[in-house]
């Protein structure tokens, strides 16, 4: 199954110079948990930005990176693909959660099953901005709300 999960401002914004624009511990062990034990695919700046914060990719997952560059090396254990479609084949029978960036979010959202994500109840600065989600093809089936931040999970609308 593939499914989505991003931390989404109030308008649309996701990041700020390859950062997080807030901080919400909450957030981070909700991602945690939700991720723990699953394959996160992701593009390569999200990639380069949690190894500057960690050193090391996302633990107890298996991570893989969707880059243009084909001469990208990551490190040991991290699988690289150059083309999304690929990607998805290759990925089909594993747990997969998409964790950004918006390049990699635009061209999945309505690839995907399920849309996790956290209302962050703010209007940041950013440079980095969430697709619309899409209400026509989209539907809220869950929120529990936290005051400065929601979270919500989507479910397709049967066709």
């Amino acid at each position: 199954m593939f499914s989505l999960i991003a931390a989404v401002a109030d308008n649309g914004c996701i990041g700020s110079k390859n950062r997080i624009p807030w901080n919400i511990p909450e957030d981070f062990a909700y991602f945690k948990k939700m991720t723990l034990g699953k394959t996160c695919l992701m593009g390569q700046a999200t990639f380069e930005s949690i190894l500057g914060y960690l050193g090391k990719p996302l633990p107890g997952r298996q991570t893989v990176v969707l880059t243009r560059d084909p001469n990208f090396k990551a490190s040991e254990g991290v699988r690289v693909y150059n083309d999304l479609d690929k990607a998805f084949t290759k990925l089909k029978d594993e747990d997969v959660f998409i964790c950004g960036g918006a390049s990699i979010y635009k061209q999945t959202i309505n690839l995907v099953d399920v849309l996790y994500i956290t209302e962050v109840h703010m209007k940041p600065d950013g440079d980095v901005f969430f697709p619309e989600i899409d209400k026509n093809i989209w539907q809220e089936v869950w929120r529990e709300p936290h005051g400065e931040f929601d979270f919500v999970k989507y479910v397709k609308k049967p066709v």
